[in-house]
């Protein structure tokens, strides 16, 4: 006698729904947030429109060294490094908070204090080492590429030098979803590239020059 055919009993289908439906929700939920860690997304045409990000105004940060320079008083004149305090020390004036002012705002503060002692003192402030900006004008490249590195950032370099300079996508790389994120108007965007197209067929209109501050992200495939 042939053995029937068992029929599905309803209440074990309502049990194993029961149980699958918080595994989709935590992966509709992890999908949904795979691109969030930007504010939008932008084309690669839409960022040859763009002028290069530029810093409007630089901020005094520890490390760097200033040179400080009064007319016709060659003796007040001094090549200073800002302290970890934040301050310097200069002839005269004596310890100065420099740290998070512009040059002209420190210019400015050494005139006020010598005017007690000079008449009429005319100072000029210039930045000779920007020590404090080495983090700011890197550029770096994650994720499924040799080694992930924070690459001090060159005019001129485009996405392909810095992937090269990571020891370029591996094995488990997916380049044709690369992301490319940068800082735009105070907002993050991410940019998709085709770092394939790049590699094996030499399209230039991906290959775009970077920004300081650029974060190339390759990811790997989802097998």
């Amino acid at each position: 006698m042939a053995a029937s055919e068992s029929t599905p009993n309803p209440a074990d289908k309502d049990k194993t729904m029961k149980y699958m439906i918080p595994f989709l929700a935590l992966f509709l939920a992890a999908c949904s947030t795979g691109q969030n860690y930007a504010n939008r997304m932008v084309s690669i045409s839409d960022l040859g429109d763009r002028p290069m990000r530029m810093v409007s105004e630089y901020r005094i940060g520890i490390g760097d060294v200033m040179s400080i320079n009064v007319w016709k008083n060659p003796d007040l004149g001094v090549t200073v490094p800002v302290r970890p305090d934040g301050k310097i020390s200069a002839p005269l004036v004596g310890d100065i908070v420099v740290a998070g002012l512009t040059p002209e705002e420190v210019a400015e503060e050494i005139t006020r204090r010598l005017a007690r002692f000079v008449r009429t003192p005319n100072v000029a402030v210039i930045m000779t080492n920007l020590a404090s900006t080495a983090y700011i004008s890197r550029v770096r490249v994650t994720g499924a590429v040799g080694q992930s590195v924070s690459l001090p950032y060159s005019q001129g370099m485009t996405i392909l030098d810095a992937v090269l300079a990571a020891g370029g996508p591996n094995e488990f790389a997916d380049p044709e979803n690369t992301k490319l994120f940068r800082r735009i108007e105070g907002d993050t965007v991410m940019v998709p590239v085709d770092l394939e197209s790049i590699m094996t067929e030499g399209n230039l209109a991906e290959n775009v020059a970077l920004q300081p501050g650029d974060t190339i992200t390759i990811p790997e495939k989802l097998f």
